[in-house]
């Protein structure tokens, strides 16, 4: 009777520890069902360390709706400056680029140096729009360039690296003026 008693206590005590170890198991694993992806980026503790950093935001002209903002504010003074034509938004011309202030910087080096707008972007971006590319010197196909070497390729007698540091100095003087 001892005996059994034993066994019964022990095979109980058995099943309870495996079954608590499988559930610690099964949460380390995340969730899993209806909603488990929400749940698995709603856990604190992430293994990618890219979520470890937190972005401010607030303060950044990337953001869908800032970028939008700061490309409305940026508008008139790019026309008054003679970077943009008359009929012209900078919503419209730095479609293609991911960053505002890289648009910009293009948008400065083409007017500086008296290069087709559309052309630069082509290269910069590798994104080639509805817009007329049939008098540029086209990059490698589809290929992005950073601004330093599609300036070369544009004009070649001009000094690239210093219009480039120009170019986006203006870019971050345009920025601060709005607020961005």
């Amino acid at each position: 009777m001892e005996k059994t008693l034993f066994v019964r206590a022990f095979l109980l005590f058995s099943v309870s520890i495996s079954l608590t170890l499988g559930a610690e198991r099964t949460a380390a694993q995340g969730p899993a069902g209806a909603g488990a992806s929400v749940a698995a980026q709603e856990s604190s503790h992430s293994m990618n360390p890219i979520k470890w950093v937190k972005k401010d935001s607030k303060n950044s002209a990337d953001t869908p709706a800032s970028r939008s903002d700061a490309e409305k504010k940026l508008t008139p003074s790019l026309r008054a400056q003679g970077v943009l034509a008359a009929n012209a938004t900078a919503t419209d011309a730095c479609a293609p680029f991911t960053a505002l202030d890289a648009c910009l910087a293009a948008l400065h080096a083409s007017h500086n140096l008296g290069v087709n707008f559309n052309c630069l972007r082509a290269d910069v971006t590798g994104v080639h729009t509805s817009a007329d590319l049939s008098g540029c010197k086209v990059a490698d196909g589809e290929k992005a360039q950073n601004l330093n070497k599609a300036i070369h390729q544009l004009k070649p007698d001009a000094n690239s690296k210093q219009a480039t540091k120009e170019a986006e100095q203006q870019a971050k003087d345009d920025l601060k003026r709005i607020g961005g």
